[in-house]
């Protein structure tokens, strides 16, 4: 059975890639910032796998390394480490932006990815062994209006994943990343900060991805085999052609 901890499991991609692996076998960590959350989808997953949760902020760098360090032996060595937790607050343009907003985005995205990953490491140097999946997104890899310092945080994801994965190479570790375009999940109810009317509108008069989408894209690579790594994936709707141009019907 497969060790794999998820960061911001607790809605989204990383609660449906929780739900796919358990069902598919994999003993899981699953970790976020809502206990209740937390708490029902152990109790959802439990009847398919063993599961054990963290909670923590991962912008709080010792409360990452007190968490991971926990983790009992049942759940570790780490066979993989899915960086899912991340978010976009605010779309203005550059120079209305907010200052907060600025450090939300560029410490959950890019320093809490990269706490995460430093205390999961270790085990995976040791073995010369692991797999890591960090979700990124199209903002990675252009930028649209008023996008400007989320879709920074997202190209030093891409950047960091390609990174990873010279580093690591000597190791034997896997790294890859999955890049969503358009998405339905809470993400546009954080950006515009809980005006859900104005987060509906993001997704309606076309097919959005959906959740389960990138879980089943996540489980497959995990699941090749151990010389195959899959480095960057961009995974968009149909309807969707760039970040800006969008098929709606």
């Amino acid at each position: 059975m497969k060790n794999v901890l998820i960061t911001g499991a607790s809605s989204g991609i990383g609660q449906a890639s929780a739900r796919l692996l358990a069902k598919n076998g994999y003993r899981l960590v699953l970790c976020g910032r809502r206990a209740e959350r937390l708490d029902e989808l152990k109790a959802e997953l439990s009847a398919f796998t063993e599961v054990h949760t963290l909670l923590f902020d991962v912008r709080d760098r010792e409360a990452v390394k007190n968490a991971i360090e926990s983790i009992p032996t049942p759940f570790r060595p780490f066979d993989a480490l899915i960086n899912n937790a991340g978010n976009a607050h605010g779309l203005d343009f550059i120079q209305e932006g907010n200052w907060d907003d600025w450090d939300a985005m560029l410490d959950i995205n890019v320093k809490g990815l990269l706490y995460v990953t430093k205390c999961i490491l270790p085990d995976m140097v040791d073995r010369e062994k692991g797999h890591i999946i960090n979700i990124g997104s199209t903002a990675g890899k252009e930028v649209y209006p008023k996008g400007n310092v989320y879709c920074a945080s997202k190209h030093a994801v891409d950047a960091l994943n390609q990174a990873m994965r010279i580093d690591l190479n000597q190791h034997g570790i896997r790294v890859g990343a999955v890049h969503p375009g358009l998405v339905e999940t809470e993400f546009s109810d954080v950006r515009f900060k809980g005006d859900r009317e104005r987060a509906k509108t993001v997704y309606q008069g076309y097919s959005p991805l959906q959740a389960e989408d990138i879980a089943r894209i996540v489980f497959f690579v995990l699941e090749q085999p151990a010389h195959v790594n899959i480095a960057d994936l961009v995974v968009l709707p149909t309807d969707q052609a760039s970040s800006t141009q969008i098929r709606k019907r």
